[in-house]
């Protein structure tokens, strides 16, 4: 049986803290350094209350909250797709246009899953108030 490990994360619960611990530096990064994060972040965090409202249940509640965090999600990995992309080389390529192209469209896409499935809230909501 072998004794040691060749994951560099290790195993078990001090891979999970090392995982969260990577999970915290990647939001403080995004935070920091990437002002589509940060508004996107402001969103979410206005909508959070107004969700309680909309919500017809709490099934309804979980859809709203799950396409902001779904932007949220796109958004990190575009700009990783960015950042890395950078790493590589700054120079103009077609290629890392393209990534950086797919990765934005993919933020755009995830927006537009956010705005139906809000607005088709607010407005569900706002009929059965007037």
């Amino acid at each position: 049986m072998q004794t040691t490990s060749n994951k560099p994360n290790g195993q078990g619960l001090g891979r999970l803290f090392k995982a969260l611990r990577c999970t915290f530096q990647g939001l403080r990064a995004a935070i920091k350094e990437e002002a589509a994060f940060r508004q996107e972040l402001l969103l979410a965090i206005i909508l959070f209350p107004l969700s309680f409202i909309v919500a017809k249940d709490m099934l309804h509640w979980a859809a709203l909250m799950s396409v902001l965090l779904l932007v949220l999600i796109v958004e990190l990995v575009n700009s990783a797709i960015e950042a890395l992309t950078d790493r590589v080389s700054t120079e103009l390529h077609v290629l890392s246009g393209r990534a950086k192209d797919m990765a934005s469209a993919a933020v755009t896409l995830s927006l537009l899953i956010a705005t139906i499935v809000w607005g088709v809230s607010i407005y569900q909501y706002a009929v059965v108030i007037l």
